[in-house]
């Protein structure tokens, strides 16, 4: 999906319903009349939801649309990825016993965060 942000004068769509920068909605217009409400309160239009009759879309001003960007940044942080995180460990057969451990306990957390590990033990010389 497109990143959040302003959509410009760029606007695909004839019909559109519109929400002012206080979450109250103004109701469906036609783009032309969209602008003018943008250009009128110097605020930008963004898109909110695009798959339903008409699109949605929001006036807001530079600072509203940087708080939703970091929100949205944050909230993507902090969903998990899909799949499986992998985490990948090598170290050489002649490894010294407190490396060895330290290594272990690494291994044991990453097991309980449910990550598959996957340990290489090369050959010393």
């Amino acid at each position: 999906k497109a990143a959040f942000g302003s959509a410009g004068r760029r606007i695909p769509y004839r019909i559109l319903h519109v929400i002012n920068q206080d979450g109250e909605s103004l109701g469906n217009m036609h783009r032309a009349e969209a602008l003018k409400l943008m250009d009128q309160h110097d605020l930008k239009l963004v898109l909110l939801r695009e798959n339903v009759e008409p699109p949605v879309y929001r006036l807001m001003t530079g600072q509203q649309i940087h708080e939703e960007q970091l929100k949205r940044a944050e909230k993507k942080k902090a969903s998990p990825k899909p799949g499986m995180v992998q985490k990948e460990l090598s170290f050489s057969s002649a490894i010294a016993k407190n490396d060895l451990e330290t290594k272990t306990k690494q291994i044991s957390q990453w097991i309980e965060k449910k990550y598959h590990v996957k340990v290489t033990i090369r050959q010393a010389k």
